[in-house]
């Protein structure tokens, strides 16, 4: 028998309270958030260096029909930024903790790149309160990631973020990001959004919190943590991955290798977008969520299929021969 938590109807807020943000003290620490909308709920989860304003082209929209919740995650945004576990497991935690203050029990899960690895987190985590999975560009499918961020987890990093809010050195990065796109490469379709980051890093506690955050999940041979050992797991609950054919950040490889270990998952390639495909077409990346919510069956979780499908372990090589490879390739690697 499915193991079913009651659903408590959120209280009737306007969409545009999404544009606002709301605070929360959650063991002390601050937690920013926007939320708007009312019915079934949905929790869009930033990337590492955002916050809740990455969201700013969904939330209205979304809002007409369902709650929404973008919460800046800690150490982002508005929300407190102390020396602390920034691991992908701690943030599932603070999500789960949020949501109870908020009192909504069952989520669609909406996550980008990092946040897409804190989404997949959540669900292992805490599965019986998951209706969906969307994966947008997500991290820990493979090793492979940009330099950029390589480098960021190095010593000085700190140093040289701080040095691009010197009066002056925007001026060159500006120049570089001109030319990447002038010769048309998958960084220059990128960089825009990724100068954002560092621009939303406005003092030292913010690029710290920042490094803390990529150094959980990627060191300078690329990333560190892994969802394909258990991400089987999500088998019953609905999963949509979406990717640009040229995300520079993670490459679009790792959306075939996660869609192959997620059975029962629909992938959706935006043609011509880089790490960003929601931002590069929010109104298709509307029109696909909510058809994707109006189309599928939240998730019916059992203590029963869970066990069986830990019993069962992961797929085998013959099934899945991509992820396979991929998870032996990498098997040092470990996830919480």
């Amino acid at each position: 028998m499915a193991h079913v938590i009651p659903i408590r109807k959120p209280t009737a807020r306007a969409p545009e309270a999404g544009r606002a943000l709301a605070f929360a003290t959650v063991h002390g620490y601050r937690r920013a958030y926007r939320i708007a909308g009312e019915g079934p709920a949905v929790l869009l989860i930033h990337g590492v260096g955002a916050s809740s304003a990455h969201w700013e082209d969904c939330i209205d929209i979304l809002a007409r029909r369902h709650t929404v919740i973008a919460p800046d995650l800690l150490g982002h945004g508005g929300s407190a930024k102390p020396r602390a576990d920034y691991s992908v497991a701690a943030y599932a935690n603070g999500l789960r903790d949020l949501l109870g203050v908020l009192g909504i029990d069952r989520v669609t899960l909406v996550g980008h790149s990092f946040g897409g690895g804190v989404a997949m987190q959540f669900a292992y985590q805490f599965p019986e309160r998951v209706d969906r999975l969307v994966l947008i560009s997500s991290g820990g499918v493979g090793r492979q990631v940009t330099p950029i961020l390589r480098a960021a987890t190095l010593p000085g990093a700190g140093l040289a973020l701080g040095l691009l809010k010197v009066a002056g050195a925007r001026l060159p990065v500006t120049a570089v990001v001109r030319a990447l796109q002038l010769l048309d490469t998958g960084l220059g379709v990128d960089a825009p959004d990724l100068v954002n980051l560092v621009d939303a890093l406005p003092d030292q506690n913010s690029r710290d919190a920042f490094i803390r955050t990529l150094r959980a999940v990627v060191d300078w041979r690329g990333q560190v943590v892994t969802m394909l050992d258990r991400c089987y797991l999500a088998r019953g609950v609905p999963t949509l991955l979406v990717w640009g054919d040229r995300d520079s950040v993670l490459p679009v490889a790792h959306a075939y290798t996660a869609y192959q270990a997620m059975p029962g998952s629909r992938l959706e390639i935006f043609p011509g977008a880089g790490h960003f495909p929601h931002h590069t077409d929010p109104a298709r990346f509307v029109r696909l969520l909510e058809e994707f919510i109006a189309t599928t069956t939240p998730g019916d979780w059992s203590v029963e299929q869970w066990r069986e499908l830990l019993r069962t372990g992961r797929p085998e090589e013959k099934h899945a021969p991509a992820v396979a490879h991929e998870y032996r390739k990498d098997s040092e690697r470990s996830a919480t």
